[in-house]
């Protein structure tokens, strides 16, 4: 790569970019890095707007960059949002407060970053909002855990109200190795310029000079000004004061190209991504301009010149050139020694004044977690012993043996405290709630089993802890933790530890393909029609040729960006019509728009302030850095991820629990402690009995999975019932069968085969019959994979037979692919040793190299299997508790297929009601479940608890006037939610004529005394009451529930009675007539331009299931919906329920 040359030395002391700064920078920090070293710089500071959180990427692309021997050094630093005096300012916020009119726009924090407002750099600031940016650059190490340590408080306490800011006091406390300058338009002097320019130069002066010498009393000589080089005459204006200060304080001034974007072409992507930033605010004031920030026009700029400045990462000649250029805008001259000079300097502050480091990345664990005198190791050690006696193993040669071999694989790879933290978190979180079985590959850990990470005997299923920890391995352990409320543990240890040692882990969102076509769109006046046809094909489109692709048959394939970008027909000729789309596209997907938090992450460890810049987002602290499937910047860094995960069927469970308490152990208000109990004595892995045959037949082998985890799904009940399991390696071998990959390939059906002929099975030999007769002779799991390769081959360790399994799944010549070779040179060594011919040997390895693409971790198989037969055993032994748990912990988007399931197996309903009705699903009987008030869409929490402490309600008046009830909580909203469920019908007494006289009476027109709820009735006296489709979509929209009673007469059910018409969730194959009820029509049309619709119905089967109608004619066709159809339909196994002609077979009765 051929660098530009410059002859002036100068490196960039001031850049941005799009991990700190969204909607103000574009490009991510290597972008910035990789363009300033072709561009001839040496060096180059990353200052994103009052957090660091790019500085993970600065870091590991340096670390490339010296790798490739490229000589470049990041410089580490921040634009703080600085005011004087935090205290002063708080007073002004809270007076503010008390004002009526500016407490409207005070609302604290976001969950969203916080983009930088030019604006407020161009105006004069109110007190609440002022803040001034403030460069500050790390010397040194120390200097580098001050500005985190600055950072991590400025999003703290008082300092924070939508910026984080720092202020003169606490500079002073944590100004060493640090280097600062005053910024650009919106900093420390241009607060001072903007806030005085009013009163005059000699105003703007005295307010410099205080602040200047304030700087220098804190920073000495690391205290710089900084000019900036554009069309503004107030920058210059700006730039001649500071150089005032240099004049009459004797600092030097730097230049800064105050980079924003990472090349000069990308400047109006920048443009556009700025305006995306506030689409909302343009696209709510589109017909009032004035309402728009003055320095962001809607209008996209045509011309460079029309923005006034270039910022992207310039070498001193350009920045020369720069200033050359603008500085005819300039009121006044310019020294020309003096300017260059504050360019050349730059070089020397980063290379004299700067030390070259890259941060500390020491991994930082609790130490609180082992014994005062007392290494890591001995600790953990001591806790295995303990926990080995504790099940009854101390005396079983296998299990001391294996225990020894873990606990010395984990000391030699320096993990003993990652495990103690690990068994720290479990005990917390079993203190307060259930946990899973185990997660992924750590179930294959003896350790961890007896520490209670996981509950899951490694050894009695055959699980391998090479599959989780390799002794030749490099990364850290990921141990996964499922929980019942990873939120609530959290905040727990939070609590326990403090809140400095256990952080939640940031995730950052970014631009995605669809949002960003429309949004885009909108730019170039682009039709939304047009956009839109786009958007919503070209996933569809992309598709099955990116299964193709990747030889994908079956099963769900998310595309990425650029398979869609390939692949979709319409999305192409879109971009070739509007080319400024595609270079937009290109350039704007997966930059930063929002941050949220992990969903299960979180850091722990020692002074985490101190050794990272600790953000806030809702108002809760979190890292700087992510971790996660696409970007790995803890662990490189020193910082170990725990992943606390929410298993919403550990909820379940729990609930499930005390149900059965209540309802068979006359325990009234259970505990978590006795739902512990009873868990540990009866569903606990280790106490109940994973053999049961009852629960096998009755639920695996029927296919009767209510909320059964990992069978939730129609094609996986369907493959269980055909493949019939007996025990938790079946169940194993099912739920790892049952992915797109071994779909495709037809495992799922040569399976079931195997099963059923178990005689025509042929094994190779003893061993392989040994590893694989648990899978049908299939290879299933990748443990399989290894284990085979450690027994038939020769020498083959299992730590080296599982790096086989990672590299069979590579493609390539390069060094893999040698390790690849060596280890198949042994393997066949070995199966000639074991009397196995070479060409047997070779097909052996064919089928690892076959089944490596989709074979299963069997740890978290079985773990996870264990988890589905507790909650079939539940549902076997304690139906209507299991119903029960299952119905409250659906989520809303799930709600009426729930209750249709649960309809479906013969469960009851009772209907919602006012006075009988609690906040979860209560059981009347065994059969029998009464609807909560919390399934009522538009009743919230608030209303409830109102309605719950005032309650019985035995009238309109005493709902209506009840001194002790807060109506602004039990409001109009809530009261109409109520009314539409039917779960005030028991209030509508002979004084209304109906449901909507009183809906109107006492609702619709809220009565504010006894006399107008009098004269209310009297004048809606005469209003028809609602008709039946009316009561019908009250009743089904805010319940879930289908009122079949209001649909179906006792004509129409003596009528299908008479002549034996099934429901459709009752399909008779030889028969092909069933009955239903419609409830949507969605109208499309084939690739031809016919048009065809989609039913949507269901029966009192409670079965939701849809009908393709072909062949249809407008103004002929009419399907009437809510009432009852009887036809004649097509069935096939791929599409479903079709039929040809709505106007001959569709029946509508009554």
């Amino acid at each position: 790569m051929e660098r530009t040359k410059s002859s002036i030395p100068f490196v960039g002391l001031h850049a941005h970019s799009v991990a700190g700064s969204p909607f103000d920078a574009l490009g991510y920090p290597q972008e910035h890095m990789d363009f300033a070293y072709k561009n001839g710089c040496d060096a180059l500071a990353l200052t994103d707007h009052g957090n660091m959180n790019g500085l993970s990427y600065q870091i590991l692309h340096a670390k490339k960059m010296q790798a490739e021997g490229k000589n470049f050094k990041p410089i580490f630093g921040v634009e703080a949002y600085f005011v004087p005096s935090v205290e002063e300012w708080k007073k002004e916020y809270e007076k503010a407060k008390d004002d009526k009119k500016q407490a409207k726009s005070i609302k604290k924090g976001s969950e969203k970053i916080t983009a930088e407002d030019e604006s407020a750099s161009k105006r004069k600031s109110g007190r609440v909002t002022a803040r001034s940016h403030l460069i500050l650059l790390a010397q040194n190490q120390e200097g580098l855990n001050n500005i985190f340590k600055l950072i991590s408080e400025s999003f703290q306490g008082d300092n924070f109200y939508r910026y984080p800011r720092v202020d003169f006091d606490l500079l002073k406390k944590y100004n060493k190795g640090i280097i600062a300058s005053s910024a650009c338009l919106g900093g420390v002097y241009a607060t001072i310029y903007w806030n005085n320019r009013e009163e005059g130069p000699e105003a703007v002066l005295r307010e410099m000079r205080k602040t200047t010498q304030r700087m220098i009393d804190i920073f000495g000589d690391r205290w710089y000004g900084e000019l900036q080089w554009h069309t503004s005459v107030d920058q210059h204006n700006l730039n001649h004061y500071v150089l005032q200060m240099k004049k009459e304080f004797g600092i030097k001034v730097i230049s800064t190209a105050d980079s924003h974007y990472p090349n000069p072409d990308a400047w109006k992507d920048r443009e556009l991504y700025k305006r995306l930033g506030i689409l909302p605010m343009l696209i709510k004031y589109k017909d009032k301009p004035e309402n728009i920030p003055d320095w962001l026009s809607p209008e996209l700029p045509e011309e460079l010149e029309e923005v006034g400045h270039e910022l992207y990462p310039k070498n001193g000649d350009q920045m020369w050139e720069a200033y050359k250029h603008y500085s005819q805008y300039s009121p006044k001259e310019y020294d020309d020694d003096e300017i260059r000079e504050s360019i050349a300097i730059t070089h020397d502050i980063a290379h004299k004044r700067i030390e070259s480091f890259l941060p500390d990345n020491e991994v930082r664990l609790p130490d609180f977690l082992v014994p005062p005198g007392q290494t890591a190791t001995e600790t953990l050690v001591v806790q295995c012993i303990e926990g080995l006696k504790g099940l009854g193993f101390a005396r079983n040669k296998e299990y001391v043996d294996r225990l020894k071999h873990e606990l010395k694989v984990i000391d030699d790879r320096g993990f003993s405290k990652y495990f103690l933290t690990m068994k720290a978190i479990a005990d917390k979180a079993n203190q307060k709630m259930l946990s899973g079985p185990g997660r992924g590959s750590a179930a294959g850990s003896l350790v961890a089993y007896v520490l209670g990470i996981t509950q899951v005997d490694p050894i009695k299923y055959g699980l391998l802890f090479s599959r989780f920890l390799r002794a030749d391995a490099k990364d850290y352990p990921d141990i996964d933790y499922d929980v019942s409320d990873a939120f609530g543990l959290k905040e727990f240890l939070a609590e326990e530890w403090g809140d400095k040692r256990v952080v939640p882990i940031s995730n950052f969102n970014t631009l995605q393909l669809r949002s960003l076509i429309k949004d885009i769109s909108r730019f170039y006046d682009i039709p939304f029609r047009e956009a839109n046809s786009v958007t919503s094909v070209m996933v569809s489109e992309a598709t099955p040729k990116a299964k193709a692709k990747h030889g994908i048959k079956a099963g769900v394939y998310n595309p990425t960006f650029e398979e869609v970008m390939l692949y979709s027909e319409s999305l192409q000729k879109f971009l070739r019509k509007y080319p400024d789309v595609k270079t937009h596209v290109e350039t704007l997907f997966g930059q930063v728009k929002s941050i949220s938090r992990h969903a299960g992450g979180v850091v722990i460890g020692e002074e985490l302030d101190k050794h990272m810049p600790l953000i806030s987002s809702g108002g809760v602290i979190q890292t700087p850095w992510s971790e996660g499937q696409n970007v790995r910047h803890l662990e490189p860094l020193g910082f170990i991820k725990f992943d606390l995960l929410g298993l919403s069927t550990l909820e379940m469970i729990e609930s499930a629990v005390k149900h059965l308490l209540q309802r068979h152990h006359g325990v009234e208000d259970p505990t978590y402690e006795d739902v512990r109990k009873w868990y540990d004595e009866n569903l606990h892995p280790e106490a109940i009995n994973l053999n049961d045959e009852k629960v096998y037949k009755n639920i695996f082998h029927k296919g009767n999975f209510v909320g059964t985890f990992q069978f939730t799904n129609e094609g996986a009940q369907k493959f269980c019932k055909r493949a019939k399991p007996n025990n938790i390696i079946d169940i194993s071998a099912i739920t790892s069968i049952y992915r797109p990959g071994p779909l495709s390939a037809k495992v799922d059906r040569d399976y079931v085969e195997a099963k059923r002929n178990p005689a025509d099975i042929h094994y190779v030999n003893d061993i392989v019959k040994e590893v694989t007769e648990e899978t049908a002779g299939f290879l299933i799991f990748q443990e399989q994979i290894a284990l085979l390769a450690n027994k038939l081959g020769k020498d083959i360790s299992l730590d080296e037979a599982n790096l086989l399994r990672k590299l069979l799944t590579k493609k390539g010549t390069g060094k893999g692919a040698r390790e690849k070779e060596k280890i198949r040179t042994k393997f066949v060594e070995g199966c000639l040793e074991k009397k196995i011919d070479r060409a047997t040997a070779d097909a052996i390895w064919e089928k690892f190299e076959y089944f490596s693409g989709y074979g299963f971790n069997k740890s978290h198989a079985v773990s996870y299997s264990i988890l589905s037969y507790q909650c079939a055993w539940l549902y076997n032994y304690y139906p209507e508790c299991w119903v029960a748990a299952f119905l409250d912990k659906e989520p809303e988007a799930r709600k009426e297929a729930a209750i249709n399931l649960a309809q479906k197996y013969g469960f009851k309903i009772q209907k919602v009601n006012i006075n009988n009705s609690t906040e979860r699903w209560e059981i009347l009987n065994k059969d029998t479940l009464i609807q909560p008030l919390n399934s009522i869409k538009g009743l919230g929490d608030k209303a409830i608890e109102q309605i719950l402490n005032n309650r019985p309600f035995n009238n309109a008046e005493e709902l209506l006037f009840n001194d002790d009830i807060v109506y602004s909580k039990l409001n109009k909203k809530a009261l109409q939610a109520l009314c539409e469920s039917g779960a005030l019908n028991t209030l509508v007494d002979d004084r209304f004529t109906g449901l909507k006289h009183f809906w109107n009476a006492c609702i619709m027109d809220r009565p504010k005394t006894k006399k107008k709820l009098v004269a209310h009735i009297d004048k809606y006296r005469t209003q028809e009451d609602f008709t039946p489709e009316e009561r019908i979509e009250h009743i089904s929209s805010r319940t879930g529930i289908y009122p079949f009673d209001l649909v179906i007469s006792d004509e129409i059910r003596d009528a299908l009675d008479r002549h034996r018409v099934p429901p459709l969730g009752s399909w008779d194959h030889d028969l092909k007539r069933a009955w239903f009820i419609p409830q949507s029509i969605t109208k499309k049309k084939t690739k031809t331009g016919r048009e065809f619709w989609i039913v949507k119905v269901i029966d009192e089967t409670s079965t939701i299931t849809t009908i393709r109608c072909w062949g249809i004619i407008k103004g002929k066709d009419i399907i009437h919906l809510n009432r009852v159809y009887v036809s004649d339909l097509d069935y096939n196994p791929v599409w479903g329920f079709s039929t040809k002609s709505v106007r001959q077979n569709f029946i509508l009765l009554g």
